[in-house]
């Protein structure tokens, strides 16, 4: 627009400066004649001078034109060049006009000569073709039009490169804190332009806040955990050791509701904090190569005690190591909230069977229980959710949940399904 802007204007200037330029050397003519014109016994007479058509010479050899009137008859010149009535006037009096087949600048100058026995109206008209004047100002209008065109790409260049100088400290800026997990809150201590400081100011102090709260609500989960669980532990002991001292029923009831509501707040502790655990570390995981058998593997020793307790069977099928690239500490407690589930739900006497797939990537836990509830499976993984047919089982409804959390860190999903012979299957994918 500014180019265009300047282009219009350089133009305008140049065409009102050729103008006066023009009608300047007109008026010169016309002065010229009109000096050159006597009064002899009330006749005019007029010896047209030769400097008065050589002052309007041009390159492109315009073409000239003049007339002398006195009154309202020709003297000499061209018929029709300008029409009266004539007034008398102290200044020439300019227009263009058509003029045979060309368009012509008409100067015209009307004076009352003193003659006797009464003056003499005299007009003197000259006339110049625009042809000089139209190659004038094409050649002004094409240097305008470079030098308007010179100065967009010009102005855009430095407006480019200024705003990609601008640009680009904030987009590396924030392609580096992009790139980061949402635990690392460190300073953004990238060079920036002085404009900018106060937006890396403001974002240093919020990620300061951000840190401090972190790092609160990890620390004041962590000791919540740790402070309900260890009292919880010390009651059940004291519970079970009154239970074996206690001989009426009703006392026996009584304490044995008491162990179940200390095994049910232990439990919810505990997957709470695992939950917090795996919501904290999903998004910044700790990548390497894990051996997903080995995981099962130690899982299975690890929890063979609880399920002999059960009277329960832990099966560990698989045909080899079968590595992934995850986070070991994840999927240990997604695979041990699937076992945990699958150990409540199975029937004494029964088996739990734990399965890893190399093609895909899964790991599937199957009991032998009652199954999920049909419609119901949509609904399980989401946080407190329990099946209608979990009856007097102590849980907390966040094992499922924790297990899909996990799976979705590390690109997978959360199957649920009902075993053909009974029984309920749990195909975590990675």
């Amino acid at each position: 627009m500014l180019a265009v802007l300047f282009y219009l204007v350089v133009r305008t200037y140049a065409q009102q400066i050729a103008q006066q330029s023009q009608d300047r050397i007109l008026e010169a003519s016309l002065t010229s004649l009109m000096d050159a014109a006597v009064v002899r016994e009330g006749a005019v007479e007029v010896d047209v001078p030769y400097a008065a058509f050589a002052m309007l010479d041009t390159a492109a050899d315009d073409r000239v034109f003049y007339a002398v009137h006195q009154g309202e008859a020709l003297l000499t010149g061209y018929d029709g060049l300008v029409d009266g009535p004539f007034e008398p006037a102290a200044r020439p009096a300019f227009q263009t006009q058509a003029f045979g087949e060309a368009e012509v600048r008409v100067a015209s100058l009307t004076q009352s000569l003193p003659a006797s026995p009464a003056p003499v109206l005299l007009t003197v008209s000259v006339a110049q073709t625009r042809d000089s004047l139209a190659g004038t100002l094409l050649a002004i209008s094409v240097n305008a039009a470079l030098f308007g065109g010179a100065f967009f790409l010009l102005a855009a260049g430095m407006a480019l490169w200024t705003s990609r100088s601008t640009v680009r400290p904030l987009s590396q800026m924030a392609e580096a804190v992009a790139r980061r997990g949402p635990r690392d809150l460190r300073p953004v201590v990238r060079p920036v332009p002085t404009e900018l400081s106060p937006l890396v100011t403001s974002l240093n102090s919020l990620m300061t806040r951000l840190s401090a709260s972190l790092t609160q609500s990890e620390t004041f989960i962590a000791e919540a955990a740790h402070r309900v669980r260890t009292p919880l532990a010390t009651v059940r002991t004291h519970a079970e050791a009154t239970l074996m001292r206690v001989d009426k029923d009703e006392n026996r009831a009584a304490l044995r509701s008491m162990i179940r509501a200390i095994d049910e707040s232990s439990r919810a502790a505990g997957q709470l904090l695992d939950h917090a655990m795996v919501t904290f570390r999903g998004d910044q995981m700790e990548q390497r190569p894990v051996d997903l058998v080995a995981v099962c593997r130690e899982l299975v020793d690890r929890l063979t005690p609880v399920a002999e307790m059960k009277d329960l069977v832990l099966v560990l099928v698989a045909k080899g190591p079968v590595e992934v690239q995850g986070d070991p500490i994840l999927i240990q407690n997604a695979v041990r909230n699937l076992i945990d589930n699958a150990l409540k739900y199975s029937p004494p006497d029964g088996a739990v069977r734990i399965e890893v797939g190399a093609d895909p990537v899964a790991i599937v836990v199957c009991d032998e229980g009652a199954g999920f509830p049909v419609g119901q499976m949509a609904e399980l993984s989401q946080r407190f959710q329990r099946g209608v047919n979990a009856g007097d089982t102590v849980g907390s409804g966040l094992g499922l949940t924790i297990a899909q959390d996990v799976a979705e860190a590390h690109g997978g999903r959360l199957e649920l399904s009902n075993a053909d012979g009974g029984g309920a299957c749990a195909t975590l994918y990675l």
